[in-house]
């Protein structure tokens, strides 16, 4: 079944009726071209709910559906996930997007640290965030996401510490550090409904700075084992160990 998101203004939950509009009109109309009767998805984006709909009426700037039931079941994680990804080279910010929101992340981050490869002004920054966004939107269509998470605006690693010293739970990889014993047990006490904050590095890591920034700051080191993950590898191992312990 094909999922949209609208504004929650555009659901009548007393008048039974919702409206799509925007380039998904498009898409319905002519890349699906599905027509009046079929049932589609819907939500906000939000409230976490899923509003089954039937289309009533294909017009040239809007698409006019009949509201059949609401879903309540929570395809949400029970807490919020941050992840504050610093900056990566070439287009592998793209595929950690992705994979984040079908991992259930809450919010994406891009910080620049002191090793990141990368370097983007104002004018670049706000053109690689739309993009990172679509690719966000999309992904929670594809996975069912109740909410689109979304990509912020650059974070300088100060600022990222900042944001995430009200968090409830603040982990960082770090390849220097050992115990997983110690880093099994930190993730197995996650409880639902704490803020949890992960920070990832570029390729090289975190400056050793950094690291001891972080941690004078509360931030919890873990070990992702013996082997040393890619950037791209590293976030999605900590988010799959998260969605593991919190899934319901």
């Amino acid at each position: 079944m094909h999922q949209f998101f609208v504004a929650p203004e555009q659901i009548d939950v007393n008048d039974k009726s919702v409206i799509i509009v925007g380039t998904d009109v498009n898409h319905v109309k002519n890349v699906l071209r599905m027509k009046p009767g079929e049932e589609i998805s819907v939500s906000d984006g939000q409230d976490g709910r899923e509003y089954r709909c039937g289309i009533r009426s294909v017009e040239e700037d809007r698409i006019v559906c009949e509201l059949r039931f609401i879903k309540e079941d929570r395809v949400e994680l029970p807490s919020r996930v941050y992840l504050f990804q610093a900056l990566p080279k070439a287009d592998k910010m793209e595929l950690i997007v992705q994979k984040a929101v079908e991992l259930g992340v809450y919010k994406v981050i891009p910080v620049a640290a002191k090793r990141c490869i990368v370097k983007l002004d104002e004018r670049k920054a706000a053109i690689k965030i739309q993009r990172w966004q679509g690719i966000a939107e999309s992904a929670a269509k594809q996975s069912k996401r109740a909410v689109v998470p979304e990509v912020t605006s650059m974070s300088e690693f100060e600022e990222a510490l900042r944001m995430a010293s009200a968090m409830d739970v603040r982990l960082i990889p770090y390849e220097l550090a050992e115990d997983m014993a110690k880093t099994k047990e930190r993730i197995g006490s996650l409880q639902p409904g704490q803020e949890i904050a992960v920070f990832i590095g570029p390729e090289g890591g975190f400056e050793e700075a950094e690291i001891e920034l972080a941690l004078a700051n509360g931030v919890e080191p873990i070990t992702l084992g013996k082997r040393i993950l890619r950037t791209e590898t590293a976030g999605l191992t900590v988010l799959s160990w998260i969605m593991y312990m919190l899934e319901a």
